[in-house]
């Protein structure tokens, strides 16, 4: 009987990414556009792409809608993903990749996607709740359909358990505010996301902490990590922030389409090989440094991954617990 994966990821949003280079765009008449890739896109099937890269095994579960649908299941299958759909009554959504390749400027256009029935949205969580049993680690990242009940991600990672199951979660809006409430083995959170919870952008290591200490204070999670765009990310335990320092590209930025995926998919796939989270982060902070250095939706390559890894420098800050800041987290996330 083989063994299952220890990853599962999920995909409420997927999409069909279509990746396409100009040499540059003209606001008149035709821009004639080459075709760089089509492939299966959204946060968790980017993620699962990412561990089967470094040679992890990963399992992705998406919806699936109608012929878009039917199509993003023959890619995966013609990619080697492993995957399973669940399937819903309206089309999958398509986005699309525009890079202008004499300055590497890149634009992602993501429509909304469809909105599920009741019957779906439920169908949905039991078969979430039902899978993830089966593995170590469940991430649950990317953007959801619209009409999606706020506490729909809450509900999955209160249906887990956590002694047999870690929830990994890179979610955002109304969704990430509900799972607060819950208690995941770890939270991503990029700049937006992170500007929201503590009201000021996200600009530096320290912004990036306070961050991360809201989501410890309040009991959120164990593990939290910001990024803070080109600088790098913050990882925060009980006791420490580490400031991880990205590597300076050994190319120009062409596209930061799925580095935060990157990011969350090199971090996984190092837990679930035994690594504390400290290293995986670093890990992940280099995986992220090598995707940007590719075209539209591709993911980095290994080797890169491991040449970029040893610039990562971590520095160490010791975390500094007071009452009142508890007390203004808590204050915090009874808001809208």
């Amino acid at each position: 009987m083989p063994v299952p994966p220890p990853i599962l990821t999920v995909t409420l949003n997927p999409t069909v990414d279509i990746s396409l280079e100009v040499d540059r765009l003209n606001d008149e008449g035709k821009n004639r556009a080459r075709v760089r890739s089509v492939q299966g896109g959204g946060g968790g099937i980017n993620v699962a792409r990412c561990i089967g890269r470094l040679g992890g095994s990963a399992f992705a579960l998406h919806t699936y809608g109608r012929e878009v649908g039917q199509r993003l299941n023959r890619l995966l299958d013609e990619e080697g993903l492993a995957h399973r759909g669940i399937e819903i009554g309206s089309d999958t959504r398509e986005a699309v990749v525009v890079a202008e390749t004499l300055a590497w400027h890149s634009y992602h256009l993501v429509p909304p996607g469809a909105e599920l029935t009741a019957i779906e949205r439920d169908r949905c969580a039991e078969e979430i709740i039902a899978a993830a049993q089966q593995g170590s680690y469940l991430v649950l990242t990317g953007s959801v359909p619209p009409g999606l009940p706020e506490d729909f991600c809450a509900r999955i990672v209160r249906g887990i358990d956590p002694s047999s199951t870690r929830v990994v979660l890179d979610i955002a809006g109304a969704q990430l505010r509900a799972a607060l409430s819950e208690n995941s083995f770890a939270i991503r959170l990029d700049r937006r996301e992170a500007a929201g919870l503590i009201g000021r952008p996200v600009e530096c290591f320290e912004d990036a902490q306070a961050a991360n200490d809201f989501l410890l204070d309040i009991g959120a999670t164990g593990n939290a990590i910001s990024t803070v765009g080109a600088l790098g990310a913050v990882y925060s335990n009980a006791v420490f922030h580490h400031r991880l320092s990205a590597p300076s590209p050994r190319s120009p930025a062409r596209s930061d389409a799925c580095a935060g995926d990157s990011l969350v998919g090199a971090f996984t796939f190092q837990l679930a090989a035994g690594a504390d989270c400290l290293h995986a982060c670093e890990y992940g902070v280099a995986a992220a440094a090598a995707t940007v250095m590719r075209p539209g939706t591709e993911v980095f390559a290994p080797a890169t991954v491991d040449a970029l890894l040893p610039a990562v420098r971590t520095h160490r800050v010791e975390r500094e617990i007071t009452e009142h800041r508890a007390v203004q987290g808590l204050t915090a996330a009874e808001g809208p």
